[in-house]
């Protein structure tokens, strides 16, 4: 099956260099670009494709708003894409905001290029891009930095409805770990591992493993830098 992609972003060469690198995988198919948030948007409900990637800084509409556009549809808009944010060190500081927004992810401009086709089919499968270290500890540090205690309250009550292995996978996708990390940790057959992850995002009304870290913390199951 082909993986439908957008690329959005404010420089040119960006979007072709992204555009040529993916559209010479068989299974990815390249349907358009924008240079803003705003065309992003309107390209993105015109093609209905199954990944956006979106860059964080650009004119008219930047990509943290532009992901919540997409990810938070206005009535009569049923096409939901998957969104991976680009990224560089410098502005870090929209990625926590974007993940709570439902963004799937994140990846850096200059990963290398195995890294963003890899990124483009994990996040196409549904999976959050969370795995590397890097990610986690940025996740932690964001989480420190902007407390919600209200929301903090309000997660802690939904946590009720969890059982307590439930809870246990909840812990384990929060501090990074994989399926099969999670399925050695509490001595579990991977699919049955699958199958709680599922659980859990179904009763927290969660659409992936990005947002259910998030809810980690927000909620106070895990404590932000712990275990990192």
């Amino acid at each position: 099956m082909t993986t439908r992609v957008i690329i959005v972003d404010d420089q040119a060469m960006v979007r072709a260099g992204f555009a040529a690198l993916l559209a010479a995988q068989s299974d990815i198919d390249v349907v358009g670009d924008a240079p803003d948030g705003v065309q992003g948007v309107e390209l993105s409900r015109r093609t209905h494709p199954d990944v956006v990637l979106m860059d964080v800084r650009m004119p008219e509409m930047d990509g943290l708003e532009a992901a919540r556009q997409l990810l938070t549809p206005p009535p009569g808009v049923t096409h939901r894409p998957k969104v991976l944010m680009l990224t560089t060190f410098d502005v870090d500081d929209y990625v926590y905001e974007a993940l709570r927004a439902g963004a799937s992810g994140f990846l850096l401009k200059d990963a290398p290029p195995a890294d963003l086709i890899s990124a483009v089919r994990v996040v196409a499968a549904g999976e959050a891009l969370l795995a590397p270290s890097v990610t986690r500890r940025l996740i932690a540090d964001f989480a420190r930095q902007r407390p919600a205690p209200r929301k903090k309250d309000r997660a802690s009550l939904r946590l009720n409805g969890l059982t307590p292995r439930e809870t246990e996978v909840l812990e384990l996708i929060a501090r990074g770990l994989s399926n099969q990390e999670i399925a050695e940790a509490l001595i579990l057959a991977e699919q049955t591992v699958k199958t709680h992850i599922g659980r859990v995002l179904a009763k927290l009304e969660l659409r992936d493993r990005a947002q259910a870290v998030i809810f980690a913390y927000e909620s106070g199951l895990v404590a932000p830098g712990s275990g990192n």
